[in-house]
């Protein structure tokens, strides 16, 4: 019976793995799995408990291990997998970051044997509280010895899944191509053949109505290398977007996600509000928070691949407790540094759920969502890990008229948004510099005062050491042909993700600052104020030890902007850290429209003698 028992296991686990890691500078990365032996061990063991998850809707629920190991090492270590069953087969490698030969196998994350039980080396027994989320897929948990270099595996635990793996979960709004349309992006695991998704909505207390839901996919094929396109792949699932539209400004409304099975049942989620945008040009208090390179990272401690985010959950909490005081997020790139591993867009996806099921959380796109070889990409990078833009155009809906060239206009209140795709050329001739100056050009500053570029790389200003290494102060190519357009059509502040720190500058115009004064601006600018927000949770830049005149504020920590129009004339922006959402920087600008219309250097159009 004994040796039946073995011969089950060993079946078992070669059939349990799927991934496996290439990225250095991240713990997984060290996980050497084509060096594990399977030692399985009738003394060692795990068990995880609850074995069904979700049983009230829960989209996050924690399990309990409890584990032994007869012979117990320090580095021992517990990977967590999903699906729990697995191909052995291998996974050939594309790119030079993957060696092979490796198994189609890694842990989707992973935590040391000792993290809770400090005393586990000694008695070789310990137990672990880890988080999981809904994924589309069952769960397993292994025991490793001998380390990450040389890990062998001794025991597997029983399969953990939640109630329903096929639920619509992680809902994110959108505005729409419109200011009365907001559009909700969910995922589920119903493809079109088995449920029609849809969302029921209305107003507090009124009427519900549905409205349908488009529903995409994408397989394997559709990535443009590894790990993406081998051990990084995970099913997707199906990402679904209904679109809300004619909504009344202002108001409060209630949705909650629906699949209508072929059965005649539906299967519902929890219910959510939020509230519509304001009409183009509308006086009252308006709130924007914008950051980039934010990332994900994981409640319980445990590691991940790319684990390099550390500011990441401390940025999102900051926000949620802002929520009420926020009406629109901006993500300006670098969301959530998946770098080809497809399972992590779930979980970034539920950890900014709170934010983004409840005010619009709006995108853009970084080199770690674009950038790869031969794709077509500004950049030839393997960034995005073989993603090559494919999850952030299908994960995110913005109102782009082409979601691949991801550059889009967005009207909120007494804003404009012009939001640039830095991954994409944007040089004067090409159809993205067409793009942002009809943005620029095409708006009413007397409904929508304050203009706003924002952009992933520093096509501005920066002082952080690899720009001030390059002798350049921004990305290469950055504002020469850029710069003239901000000042003709007088941009208030331009925003920049990339390099994770923060930093404003004056506001200037040709590497010459257009004003001396660093808080209290009233009037005109007469040039753009650029801020570098890329601290939004991945590992911080270095700013280089020089000085410039154009630099006010720098801050080598956390953290993110909120900009608060207060009406048509008043405009305060404050820049939060992370760590305690405290303001750290902040300036107002105090002007009339007579300034905006106000001429200055190389903004003014052409005039005439002739009365």
């Amino acid at each position: 019976m004994n040796k039946l028992r073995m011969i089950f296991f060993t079946l078992l686990i070669l059939s349990i793995f799927h991934q496996v890691v290439s990225d250095v500078h991240q713990p997984l990365s060290k996980v050497a799995i084509h060096n594990t032996v399977f030692a399985l061990n009738q003394g060692s063991s795990i068990k995880a408990t609850p074995n069904l998850l979700g049983l009230k809707g829960q989209t996050t629920e924690w399990v309990t291990l409890r584990y032994s190991n007869p012979n117990p090492k320090i580095d021992d270590w517990i990977g967590v997998f999903s699906p729990a069953n697995f191909s052995a087969s291998t996974c050939p490698a594309e790119n030079r970051l993957v060696n092979p030969p490796f198994l189609c196998s890694a842990p989707i994350k992973f935590q040391y044997a000792n993290f809770s039980s400090h005393n586990y080396k000694n008695t070789g027994k310990g137990s672990l509280k880890l988080q999981l989320i809904n994924q589309r897929s069952d769960f397993s948990f292994a025991l490793f010895t001998g380390g990450l270099a040389n890990p062998k595996l001794v025991a597997v635990s029983n399969k953990v899944s939640f109630l329903n793996p096929n639920a619509p979960v992680y809902p994110r709004l959108a505005q729409g191509k419109t200011w009365d349309e907001i559009t909700v992006t969910w995922t589920s695991g119903y493809g079109i053949s088995d449920a029609e998704p849809f969302v029921e909505w209305g107003r507090k207390e009124g009427k519900l109505v549905q409205s349908p839901a488009g529903t995409l996919t994408f397989d394997r094929n559709t990535m443009c290398g590894a790990p993406a396109r081998t051990v990084g792949w995970r099913d997707p699932g199906y990402i679904h977007t209904s679109f809300l539209k004619e909504l009344w400004p202002n108001k409060e409304y209630t949705y909650k996600l629906g699949h209508r099975l072929v059965n005649g049942t539906t299967v519902w989620s929890q219910e959510y509000q939020f509230k519509s945008s304001p009409y183009p040009g509308q006086n009252s208090v308006q709130r924007v928070v914008i950051f980039g390179d934010m990332g994900k990272a994981e409640a319980d401690g445990s590691n991940e691949y790319n684990n390099f985010q550390p500011g990441s959950l401390n940025t999102t909490n900051q926000i949620i407790q802002d929520l009420n005081d926020i009406d629109v997020v901006f993500h300006i790139g670098d969301l959530c540094y998946a770098n080809g591993y497809l399972s992590q867009w779930d979980q970034f996806t539920a950890q900014i759920e709170p934010i983004a099921s409840k005010v619009p959380y709006m995108t853009a796109s970084g080199n770690h969502e674009r950038d790869w070889p031969g794709s077509g990409s500004f950049y030839g990078t393997l960034d995005s890990g073989g993603e090559c833009g494919v999850l952030a155009q299908t994960m995110f809906y913005v109102p782009a008229e082409n979601r691949e060239k991801f550059w889009y206009s967005i009207d909120y209140g007494m804003f404009r948004f012009c939001i640039a795709h830095t991954e994409l050329d944007w040089r004067k001739g090409t159809e993205q510099y067409e793009f942002i100056e009809k943005c620029l050009a095409s708006v009413d500053r007397q409904k929508q005062p304050w203009l706003i570029f924002l952009a992933h790389r520093v096509l501005g200003y920066s002082s952080a050491d690899f720009y001030v290494a390059e002798g350049s102060f921004e990305e290469p190519m950055g504002r020469e042909d850029l710069q003239s357009l901000w000042q003709k059509y007088k941009v208030d502040i331009a925003m920049y993700g990339h390099v994770h720190n923060y930093e404003r500058t004056c506001p200037i115009y040709q590497n010459i600052c257009t004003d001396k004064e660093k808080h209290n601006f009233k009037g005109s600018l007469n040039g753009t104020i650029h801020v570098v927000v890329g601290g939004g949770g991945a590992a911080l830049a270095d700013f280089a030890p020089v000085n410039t005149t154009w630099s006010i504020f720098k801050d080598h920590d956390f953290g993110f902007v909120k900009l608060t129009a207060f009406d048509h004339s008043n405009l305060l922006l404050e820049y939060k850290k992370s760590s305690d959402g405290q303001v750290y920087d902040s300036f107002k600008i105090s002007r009339d429209y007579r300034d905006i219309l106000a001429c200055t250097v190389d903004s003014c159009q052409s005039t005439t003698l002739a009365i």
